[in-house]
């Protein structure tokens, strides 16, 4: 069936070959990109057009597009794709991606349309693509199916050569694809303005946090069948001091444990959050403590960024499946913690954490002006 699918998008894209490009797309399954969305808006040639297509989860940043001028179509795998989506694609100079789209491998690319992968973090703990140990097990037609999704992006914007390594071994493609131009969702965290306006959505909504030692719990989402079972008395470690207040947030779809986590602590220094966004809650966060995830990228540009915990209870496991990158320990901030006994004693000795490696090797381009570079390199050479 996916064969089929892929080969009927091949088809219409062919229909289609030769239309006169007038269209940009930005294709968005996470909501974390709009400032550099806008800035595209307001410096597309008048003779361009954009069309943002977003997922499902990606609702509420489309309605704020759309109040913004922007047209933005609902983004679903099916037929209506292949005969909305494929005719504006084929009519486009540049396609701007913030994920792996399978439907990508299946586009007839014309030479005259640029399809850049943006991708949706600064770096990466875990393994993904073609490391990923689970890869290995599917078929020859799915792996064919994969790189052809691979090879369908012409440039990858990054924010580090790390970063740029990473894709050139996950997505077998050529080093010479990688631009070093920074993260554009990164540019608002150098922002004193944004910073002031996520504290003050945070203190609005949770002033309980404000003049505390708030200690984040933002573990990653595990897909696929990997489960997320952390040992119990996890919270209660992570209240280890008595005069911090603990955020824990949780994925969405992860809210049976976070039941299950709230019935083990009544505490009043605890709260679960799913109204905040998670880069809000950044701004007011003195303690990160994360386990594979991209958020600790994003924590470790910003000026309040005090220490980061990397609790990694399930790390043996995790080695196998997905897989972590070879070198962490090389550059992770802070040794991993395994046991609910070294968390809690590294929340009370609350020791500052060196950033400084950690940054030059993964966010070495970012420095709040990636969104200029991005325009220049993408838009402003549209005619």
């Amino acid at each position: 069936m996916k064969v089929m699918y892929i080969f009927l998008i091949k088809i219409v894209s062919l229909l289609f070959y030769f239309r006169k490009k007038e269209n940009v797309i930005y294709i968005m399954s996470f909501d974390n990109n709009l400032g550099l969305i806008k800035s595209m808006a307001r410096r597309l040639p008048k003779n361009k057009r954009l069309y943002v297509y977003y997922e499902s989860s990606s609702e509420a940043a489309a309605t704020d597009l759309a109040a913004y001028g922007i047209k933005t179509v609902l983004f679903k795998d099916g037929f209506k794709l292949i005969f909305d989506l494929i005719p504006k694609i084929m009519a486009s100079n540049v396609i701007f991606c913030d994920n792996y789209f399978p439907f990508m491998g299946g586009i007839a690319h014309p030479k005259d349309l640029k399809v850049v992968q943006l991708w949706h973090a600064n770096g990466a703990i875990k393994k993904f693509g073609w490391e990923d140990a689970s890869t290995k097990d599917r078929s020859a037609s799915d792996k064919r199916r994969f790189q052809k999704v691979y090879n369908s992006f012409d440039e990858y914007v990054v924010a580090s050569e790390t970063m740029g390594h990473v894709f050139e071994n996950s997505y077998h493609v050529s080093f010479d694809k990688m631009k070093m131009i920074g993260y554009p969702r990164s540019d608002r965290l150098f922002k004193e303005k944004w910073q002031k306006i996520a504290r003050r959505r945070v203190y609005s909504f949770a002033p309980q946090l404000k003049g505390k030692r708030v200690i984040l719990y933002a573990p990653t989402y595990r897909d696929e069948g990997r489960s997320f079972n952390p040992p119990k008395g996890v919270i209660k470690a992570l209240s280890n001091d008595p005069n911090a207040m603990v955020v824990v947030k949780l994925h969405p779809l992860l809210k049976d444990l976070e039941e299950k986590l709230q019935k083990e602590s009544k505490s009043p220094n605890v709260m679960f959050s799913n109204q905040l966004s998670t880069t809000d809650l950044l701004a007011v966060t003195d303690t990160l403590v994360t386990d594979y995830s991209s958020v600790a990228f994003d924590y470790s540009l910003l000026p309040n960024a005090h220490s980061l915990l990397f609790f990694m209870f399930d790390l043996d496991q995790y080695k196998q499946n997905p897989g972590i990158q070879d070198d962490l320990l090389n550059w992770l901030p802070t040794n991993p913690i395994t046991s609910l006994d070294d968390l809690r004693k590294a929340i009370s000795e609350d020791k500052q954490t060196d950033f400084t490696n950690f940054n030059h090797h993964w966010n070495k381009y970012n420095d709040g002006f990636a969104t200029s570079r991005v325009i220049d390199r993408y838009i402003k050479t549209l005619k």
